[in-house]
């Protein structure tokens, strides 16, 4: 954030005052813009090649794909001058790469793991001796429901913040763990209904999980 803010702030200041103090032949703002860029990129591969929690590898390729082109390079008072001059990303391809490849392994395990959890605690819930919840005066599942479809569309949303190819991607993915997700909970709860038909609460817990289907769908 720091070098961001600095690189920004510095560029708009050659590109106002300084640029056009010195003749067009010399380029001083396509230097000056090469030489942050030169250090900017140095130090993101240096953070990109040591050892990175998930959090951190998803703000560095925040900064590669959405940050830097976008919010920085896009910024009214650089546009301009920064269009004349090919900086290139912040991170070679092939490093970015591997950085995307393993955000998107994490994402797909935290989701996997999140969904398993939840169903869990859906089956312990149908095992209480409780009435489900009401959602708009019908029996439903917010928890079971609700819950899954967020999951799913928030961890896609945050990957299409990165770029829409790593968003592409992870919903790629993610559209294998749902049918996975949604046969364990079809298996779970036609054991529940073999063998649970003496639950005080049955009949609401079937109506309940019928529900819940015309939001998976």
């Amino acid at each position: 954030l720091h070098m961001g803010k600095t690189m920004k702030e510095d560029l708009t200041v050659v590109a106002k005052y300084i640029n056009k103090l010195y003749p067009p032949e010399f380029n001083v703002f396509s230097i000056y813009a090469e030489l942050y860029h030169n250090y900017f990129a140095s130090q993101a591969k240096k953070i990109a090649e040591s050892h990175l929690e998930d959090k951190d590898i998803y703000l560095l390729l925040s900064w590669v794909h959405n940050f830097y082109p976008k919010n920085m390079r896009k910024d009214h008072a650089l546009a301009m001058e920064l269009d004349k001059v090919k900086l290139g990303s912040l991170l070679p391809s092939s490093l970015s790469k591997e950085l995307e490849n393993k955000y998107l392994d994490s994402e797909e395990v935290t989701v996997k793991n999140s969904l398993s959890r939840c169903l869990d605690k859906e089956i312990q819930r149908w095992k209480e001796d409780k009435e489900p919840e009401k959602l708009n005066g019908h029996f439903q599942s917010e928890l079971l429901g609700i819950f899954v479809i967020q999951s799913i569309y928030s961890s896609q949303k945050r990957a299409e913040d990165i770029s829409k190819a790593v968003g592409e991607e992870l919903s790629h993915r993610l559209l294998k763990e749902l049918p996975a997700f949604l046969r364990s909970y079809r298996d779970a709860f036609e054991d529940f209904r073999e063998k649970s038909k003496k639950h005080r609460y049955y009949k609401p817990i079937l109506i309940a999980n019928i529900n819940n289907c015309w939001n998976f769908r």
